[in-house]
């Protein structure tokens, strides 16, 4: 007979296509110390505040300038740039291998991880899935990971 424990299994909820901003802005309004992010690709639209993405953007900054620390590592020059410019601490990964993961952790203890890049695309269009796992040792083991690339 196998013995149980009483380790609660990690609380999660998929996100399916559209529903990434409106899941994920509030996690990241709500933040209080720390998001950490790796993407391949997110795209900044600047003309269009009501974008969905832009929405999501905006969070992002909002929490920067709230005093949450955000980390970035990004794929693409242009976007470390644009968020360079608003003190977020980014790096882009030099290397022949891309960074095709698309990964955030909040306050070491919520990671959402799956397939939506920050692009208007992936917020409208495509067929996308992504996991909210809250779980603190997922959120550990999603930031170790993470650190390889930040340090």
């Amino acid at each position: 007979m196998e013995a149980t424990t009483n380790k609660q299994f990690p609380q999660i909820e998929l996100v399916i296509g559209k529903e990434f901003a409106g899941k994920i802005i509030p996690l990241i309004n709500k933040a209080i110390k720390s998001i950490n992010i790796i993407v391949y690709d997110w795209r900044w639209y600047p003309d269009e505040i009501a974008e969905k993405v832009q929405l999501f953007n905006n969070a992002i900054i909002r929490a920067r300038q709230k005093g949450i620390i955000v980390k970035v590592v990004v794929h693409k020059r242009l976007i470390h740039e644009i968020l360079r410019r608003q003190n977020i601490l980014v790096k882009k990964i030099e290397s022949s291998k891309t960074i095709h993961v698309k990964l955030m952790i909040i306050d070491n203890e919520i990671t959402i991880l799956g397939s939506h890049n920050y692009t208007k695309n992936a917020f409208n269009f495509n067929y996308e899935v992504s996991a909210i796992i809250h779980d603190k040792e997922t959120a550990l083991k999603s930031n170790n990971y993470f650190e390889k690339f930040f340090h």
